[in-house]
């Protein structure tokens, strides 16, 4: 999948390709989870992994990177700047800069604002701080997570390359149409956390339904769903026997069953979700 970033006059800048499927590593928080993790995902055949400075695990994606002896640009690196330390831009070059250090890696495929900054002031700051690790190519594209429509247009007063990328909660039970398609209209991709609502659905029984007519688990049905609908997917996984499970679900056509997917909407929210905040 391509990403880049669009200016003010409307071109493209800063493109690149991001696999469109990968591992999420959120709530790793044991000594050596994540680093398994990351390790047993490279050997499934992930290409991209996302962290957070939030997660406190951005040093063992480093480890698990090095040590599966791939190579470093074969590998898709998301990270985040923390909501705490989005206050200005000083602060987030900081924290960009820290980020790579216990990474410890070059660059940054993509850097993502974690959420929109909890004081309106320091947006514009901050998101241009965001550029100028971009333009250093500190950070190969940079993006949002969290953000909703309002937060989105507000940035076309600031911003001289909008986001590639929004990072929201999508699944079959929260498809967010409106969202979807201001994030798109920005020019940016949606990204999918939580495919399967932090587990809240997977015994949801419309979708064992399906999953049984289709001959594949709940969770398949649902992050397939997410990759069809044309989101960056990232399934959280540490258990060795998931990650595995997660990648198959890109084999799994659910085209037959399509509309009973999309019917699944609800709108229900399975967790943290400042995209409504003001």
């Amino acid at each position: 999948m391509r990403i880049g970033h669009t200016t003010p006059s409307g071109e493209r800048a800063y493109e690149h390709d991001i696999p469109q499927f990968g591992l999420g590593v959120f709530l790793m928080s044991e000594t050596g989870e994540c680093k398994a993790s990351v390790l047993k995902a490279l050997e499934a055949g992930y290409t991209h992994i996302d962290t957070a400075r939030a997660y406190n695990n951005e040093h063992e994606v480093g480890e698990a990177i090095r040590e599966s002896g791939v190579d470093r640009e074969t590998v898709f690196i998301t990270t985040k700047l923390r909501r705490a330390h989005a206050t200005g831009y000083d602060e987030t070059i900081e924290h960009c800069k820290k980020s790579l250090a216990l990474l410890d890696m070059d660059y940054i495929d993509l850097y993502l604002v974690h959420a929109p900054p909890e004081n309106p002031d320091h947006r514009a700051p901050v998101w241009k701080a965001m550029e100028h690790c971009l333009e250093q190519g500190w950070v190969k594209s940079i993006g949002v997570s969290n953000y909703g429509p309002s937060h989105l247009e507000a940035m076309k007063a600031y911003a001289t390359y909008m986001p590639s990328v929004n990072q929201v909660e999508f699944n079959p039970w929260l498809q967010r149409p409106e969202l979807k398609r201001a994030t798109e209209a920005a020019g940016a991709k949606v990204m999918a956390y939580s495919p399967l609502a932090r587990g809240h659905k997977v015994n949801d029984k419309a979708l064992e339904k399906i999953a049984i007519e289709l001959d594949c688990t709940p969770a398949q049905v649902a992050i397939k769903f997410c990759y069809d609908e044309g989101c960056i997917t990232i399934p959280k996984s540490s258990n060795p026997k998931r990650i595995v499970e997660n990648i198959a679900s890109l084999q799994v056509d659910i085209s037959s069953h399509y509309e009973e997917i999309k019917a699944l909407e609800c709108n229900y929210v399975s967790g943290w979700d400042p995209t409504t905040e003001p």
